[in-house]
């Protein structure tokens, strides 16, 4: 029996995006319509527009599997290398895709309702800033910041005699400048989470505007977890072989 949730062809693309929000990136796609109007079935949709049916419908399940592992893995056993690659793969090309993905439903949905809710201004600014931050925060990791955190692994694990002269030259603040830039990231989720009621949409409401706030939600999820494994798993990780390497070369 398969786990993949079945996508059925009589639905409406509007009732298959109200039933996952995931969807509604393969349909923008294709460029098809899930908000409101979107009501014929998703083979008529298929037919009309000649796509192929089977293909879609492999997408749709696709987006909306469940990519689960068997036991939750210990973080704390994966070296510093393996730490930064899956940050790396996973955090930062998760928001390489998603920005972007999220700024263009925010433009829409603002569009589609120009001044209907009190706090669009308020939402666009923290979300362009939250944007620009995380851009940029990706960059100084990838480039700068991780590079650093492999050098000290090496030279921990290599127990070289210039170990310690290494890490004095390279010596980075490492809790200041990646924690400054979390703290910042977390002060606009806060704020998002407020604005947004914990990213709830009105009773009422239109379709986009709830995929909208269930991306936010998702966003936040993410930087969550990805907070998490820098803060409380890699910096420590690499704070203690940084620090005993500096003892053992007094």
């Amino acid at each position: 029996m398969s786990l993949t949730p079945t996508i059925d062809r009589n639905q409406t693309v509007y009732d298959i995006v109200n039933n996952d929000y995931r969807t509604a990136d393969v349909f923008s796609k294709y460029k098809i319509e899930y908000c409101c109007g979107a009501r014929f079935p998703l083979h008529i949709v298929c037919s009309m527009r000649g796509i192929d049916e089977t293909a879609l419908i492999n997408e749709l399940e696709e987006a909306v599997s469940e990519h689960s592992l068997c036991r939750k893995p210990d973080y704390s056993e994966w070296s510093v290398d393996f730490l930064t690659d899956y940050i790396i793969n996973i955090h930062h090309n998760y928001l390489r895709k998603s920005l972007p993905v999220v700024s263009e439903n925010l433009k829409q949905f603002d569009e589609e309702h120009p001044g209907r809710f009190h706090y669009m201004n308020d939402l666009k600014h923290l979300f362009h800033k939250l944007e620009k931050i995380l851009i940029s925060h990706i960059v100084e990791e990838e480039e700068i910041i991780f590079p650093y955190l492999r050098n000290i692994s090496h030279a921990y694990n290599s127990k070289d005699s210039y170990a310690g002269l290494l890490v004095r030259t390279l010596r980075k603040p490492l809790k200041q400048i990646i924690h400054q830039t979390h703290r910042e990231v977390f002060g606009i989720l806060d704020n998002l989470r407020g604005l947004t009621n914990r990213y709830t949409p009105p009773s009422q409401t239109c379709l986009s505007h709830k995929v909208f706030f269930y991306k936010l939600s998702e966003l936040d999820k993410d930087l969550n977890q990805h907070f998490f494994m820098e803060n409380k798993i890699l910096l420590p990780k690499v704070i203690s072989m940084e620090d005993e390497l500096l003892a053992s070369n007094k």
